[in-house]
């Protein structure tokens, strides 16, 4: 029923991201210069970034396979390699942010990258805390089994991953 549950909201979570996109494309049809002069974006940076974060799809199911195998150790310490690199995924994007020389409120550009990147970053950073969630009740007093929930937080985590390579592919390539 979890997994169940955890799809449903997921699907949920793909109408949310699917009306940011069509948001995106809607601005970027009415506006001649997209994106407005004076934007400088980091795909190189923030492509190695991507590449990280992908990665760590990779890790969490190196995780997931060993908790279902019963082996704790394992599973947690691939969930805390996960957690590293979606941290250095967020890094990046706090980076980026405190580098641009547009904000939200400097035209609508600004507007939908940061509500675009920022919802995301804020999904990115949920998902963190989640894991460490796990990590914490699977190895602390209880020692819960953490096959189930690992395994929706694997679902939750590529999620995140692959509406990231549509935004990256939608910001930083297709501009």
């Amino acid at each position: 029923m979890l997994a169940v549950g955890t799809v449903v909201w997921l699907a949920s979570e793909l109408m949310f991201f699917s009306g940011l996109f069509a948001a995106w494309f809607s601005l970027r049809s009415i506006n001649p210069a997209w994106p407005p002069e004076g934007v400088e974006l980091e795909p190189l940076r923030t492509g190695l970034a991507t590449v990280v974060l992908v990665a760590s799809s990779f890790s969490m199911h190196v995780a997931t396979k060993a908790a279902e195998h019963g082996d704790r150790g394992k599973a947690t310490r691939w969930v805390l390699v996960t957690v590293a690199m979606g941290g250095v995924f967020v890094i990046n994007q706090g980076l980026e942010y405190a580098g641009f020389e547009f904000s939200p409120s400097s035209h609508a550009y600004g507007s939908i990258f940061y509500l675009m990147t920022g919802f995301h970053g804020l999904h990115v950073v949920g998902g963190l805390a989640l894991m460490l969630a796990m990590v914490g009740v699977g190895t602390g007093r209880t020692r819960a089994p953490m096959a189930e929930g690992l395994t929706v937080t694997e679902y939750y985590w590529h999620f995140v991953d692959v509406v990231w390579i549509g935004m990256f592919a939608t910001i930083y390539v297709l501009g």
